[in-house]
Formats: structure tokens, sequence, C-alpha cells
């Protein structure tokens, strides 16, 4: 008898707080977030470009041990900073290369040693600490020639610019505690083919790693069109739907035929970024791009992709093919080249703040639920939710969030308190909604919502 009123009473709280919290999905702002976005820095972005530029070229073959010049001159720099912000915070910061043989490629034809720079900031909560996020950039460049070791090659955009964004919050959030684990990565051999990215992720999938999220911030300074006019009005970030794969599970087929094909965890996953990112960085709104990458074109966050784990990328909103891949030139009256001056340091400093909003909110919050599931047993106009619990200690509870099929992102949410694993919402049918299951910490930091599977029985 109890537990039949103490389930009305959950139900009509239920109902009181769906009506609450009608078009209500946005979580508490973070003090220490606010104050990780407030510190990065404009003008330590632009030191760290102007010297990326400074060595001439970054060619994945170029030298290797010249102090002055080449890949091996910046990839010695990059470890050398990080290995300052590893010092200056206490030793808080573990800095190594990843170095390993490539043999030849297409776009390799000689076998290299292909180098990463990796800093990891390990997660303080025993419960999280294995869950890791992934933020990069890669430090090589190319001019014209894809071969070409010699020639300058810039690459103040693509992707100095990047590389500077994950070393800028490497220096700003390795001063601080997080549940999880953040690895913040300059990656080498992108440009011949995503070798650095592609070792990494096989190598974490080969070892099991949980790898939570990747974001690769790949040419995310410029903000010039072609005609000399200025946009700063958001960042796009290219978010896969559907994952291309030959065969698709069992799980992902009962996803698509139950309408959820927008609700894969790297749709998910763009969904938060988004809604962190106007919570603290609203001059720079998140355009997502419903697509793995640019047109038919490549970037590394797909060997993570490939791997199985949730990557989008982040890119300027309009990128001029005059300043990629190109010789330093001016030609019928055309500049070409990837240089320095075209680079909007502000511009690559908002990005990097939402990135650092985003990447903190993830490393904050409790896992994604597992196990969610929708009840589909008989007909009916109410949804009822389960999930299996957390084992965070600073679970606050659990968020059921909805939209209209049509939308693009959350416009509805309940709360539910942490010893509950299963929720109604009245008044809301499965059939004209889409459905998802956050887990929320005490201090209000959400996951990812879980897209729900049927529940037949």
């Amino acid at each position: 008898m109890r537990s039949c009123v103490r389930r009305a009473l959950m139900s009509i709280s239920l109902a009181s707080a769906a009506l609450a919290q009608e078009n209500q999905t946005v979580s508490p702002r973070d003090p220490q977030i606010e104050k990780i976005v407030a510190e990065i820095s404009p003008e330590k972005i632009e030191a760290t470009i102007r010297k990326l530029v400074s060595f001439k070229t970054r060619h994945t073959l170029s030298s290797p041990t010249n102090p002055d010049t080449g890949i091996g001159a910046a990839r010695n720099w990059i470890k050398a900073e990080l290995d300052r912000y590893r010092h200056d915070t206490g030793g808080r910061l573990d800095v190594e290369f990843d170095a390993f043989h490539q043999p030849p490629a297409p776009r390799l034809p000689q076998s290299a040693e292909i180098v990463n720079v990796v800093a990891t900031l390990p997660g303080s909560q025993p419960a999280a600490n294995d869950r890791v996020y992934v933020v990069s950039g890669h430090y090589d460049s190319r001019s014209l020639q894809i071969m070409d070791t010699d020639t300058l090659a810039p690459g103040a955009d693509d992707d100095a610019s990047g590389t500077a964004v994950a070393m800028e919050l490497a220096r700003v959030m390795s001063s601080r505690t997080f549940d999880a684990t953040i690895v913040f990565m300059a990656v080498a051999g992108e440009e011949q083919g995503l070798f650095g990215a592609e070792h990494w992720a096989k190598t974490a999938r080969e070892k099991g790693v949980n790898v939570g999220a990747m974001f690769t911030d790949d040419i995310v300074g410029n903000t010039l069109r072609e005609d000399g006019t200025r946009d700063r009005s958001c960042v796009r970030v290219f978010a896969e739907g559907v994952p291309p794969m030959k065969e698709l599970t069992d799980d992902a087929l009962a996803q698509i035929k139950t309408g959820g094909e927008n609700d894969f965890p790297t749709r998910q996953l763009a969904r938060l970024i988004q809604a962190v990112g106007a919570r603290y960085v609203p001059q720079l709104p998140v355009k997502i791009i419903y697509r793995r990458d640019r047109y038919l074109r490549g970037g590394d966050h797909l060997p993570f992709l490939a791997a199985g784990y949730a990557a989008v990328r982040f890119t300027e909103p309009h990128e001029v093919y005059a300043r990629q891949h190109q010789d330093v030139r001016i030609e019928h009256g055309v500049r070409y080249g990837d240089e320095i001056e075209f680079v909007d340091f502000g511009y690559v400093a908002d990005v990097a703040r939402v990135n650092a909003a985003a990447i903190a909110e993830l490393a904050s919050a409790p896992a994604t639920p597992r196990g969610v599931e929708i009840e589909a047993v008989k007909l009916e106009n109410d949804t009822t939710l389960r999930w299996e619990p957390n084992v965070e200690p600073d679970l606050g509870g659990y968020r059921i969030v909805w939209r209209d099929t049509t939308a693009p992102q959350w416009e509805h949410s309940l709360d539910v308190p942490k010893d509950e694993t299963h929720a109604t919402v009245p008044g809301v049918s499965k059939d004209n909604a889409i459905f998802g299951v956050a887990a929320v910490d005490d201090a209000g930091h959400a996951s990812p919502a879980a897209y729900p599977k049927p529940r037949l029985k």
C-alpha cells in the first residue's frame, strides 16, 4: 500500500515539475567554468601561433633535428611549453611524446616517425577518472605540393590556430580539478593522412580507454570571407549523424526505426556543446552542421568516430581556399598562403572559450546514463522511461529531456531524484516527441543525453 501511495505521490510531483519546467533545460552557471573562460588569453594564443609560424615549415617529413626549423623544432617547443604548464601547476599535467613508426602510405612515400605531443590532466574522482575527454589540434603544416618539405608553409590557420586552442586549454585548465580525465593533444601527420590521431584513437580502443568525447580544432582562426568582409557570427561544429557503416548494429537499427537518426552520441555531444557555449560564451554561437566533416573532406576526429567514440570538428565560419595548402605568393593580384596576418586572435580565443566551457562541463558531470529505455508495452499518451543507476558519489539526479521531432535542440525537461531510475512524463506522447535522459551532479553539471531503446515487456 505504501509503495502505491509513494508512486502516486511521485507521479503528482513529476507532473507538477513537468509543468514547471516547460522550456527550462538550462543548468546553472558554474563559477569555476566562468573563471576558466575569463582566463583564456588572446595574447597568449597569438604568441603560440606566432611561435609555430616561426618554424617556417612543420611538414611531417621536414627536419626532425634542426633546432630552429621544421617539425622537430616545433614539437620540442610544444612539449617544453606544456612542461612549463606542468611546472607552474605543481606537476598536475602528465606530458609526453607519443611517437610511433608510420609505414609508407599514399601521401607518405617513405616510412616516418610520427610524434604526437600529449598532456594529460588526470581526473580526481575514482568513479569518473577512467572517463577521458580529448581536445586536439594538428601542428603539422604543408605547402601547395603535398610532399614539399622545404617550401615555406606557415600554417597559421591550418592548424597553428587549433594547436593554440589545445595548448591554451592545457595552460588554463591544468590548475583546476575535474572528476574525469582531460587529454590535450598536438598531433602530427594530419596532412599526410590523419596518422597521429588515428594512432592515438586506435591505441585507445585497443586498450579499452573510455573516451567520452573528442574535439578537434582545425582551421579556427580566419574571420574574413573571400570578398574581404568579416564574419565572427559563429563557430561551425561538424557532427556526424548515423555512423556510415556497411552493416549497422541491432541497436543502431532499432534507433533508426524509432526515429532516432538525429540522436546518435555525436549529435548529443554537439547539442551539449551548443547549449554550454550559449551559457558561457554568448558572443560566439555554435552552429551545428549535420555532417561528419566538410563535404567529402576529413579531419582528426574521423579516426575517433571510426573507433566508436563521439567526436566533433570545430571550424571557422568561412574557409578561404587561397590560404589553405598554398605556397606563399601573389598571383594575378590574388594573395596566397596561410600567413599569420589573416588570423583573428580574438576569434580564436572565443573558440577556445567554447571548447573550454564544454570540456569542463563534460569532465565535471556524471557519465551519460546507461540502459535507457522507453516503455512500449501498451498504447498510451504518457511516456515512461527507465535507466540504470549512475555510480558517481556527487550524483544529484537525472534529467529527462524532450523536443518535437523536427526541433534541433532540447525544448523541455523534467528533473528526477537520484534514487529513482524511472519516471513518467504525463501527457507527452512518444509518438510526437524525441526523448533522452541525462545525469546531473549536485552542482548542476549535466551529461549528454542518451537516446532510449524501446522496452517491449
